[in-house]
């Protein structure tokens, strides 16, 4: 009996192991997914700031 126990606390605990390697891989997956998205954000929000330089200076460059 006391083995049986055993066997069943051995399996909870892989099986709680298992649950928290996938939350953390989930974890990290939307880490990794909302970086890349901050960097893009970023990489297009300075194209347009240069985009708006480049207008400004050729409207001072006309003058």
């Amino acid at each position: 009996m006391e083995k049986n126990k055993t066997s069943k606390y051995l399996k909870y605990a892989a099986g709680e192991i298992v649950l928290v390697v996938i939350g953390i891989l989930i974890a990290l997956n939307v880490s990794s997914w909302n970086t890349t998205r901050l960097e893009e954000n970023s990489i297009s929000n300075y194209y347009n700031r240069l985009i708006v330089e480049l207008d400004q200076e050729t409207e001072n460059a006309k003058f």
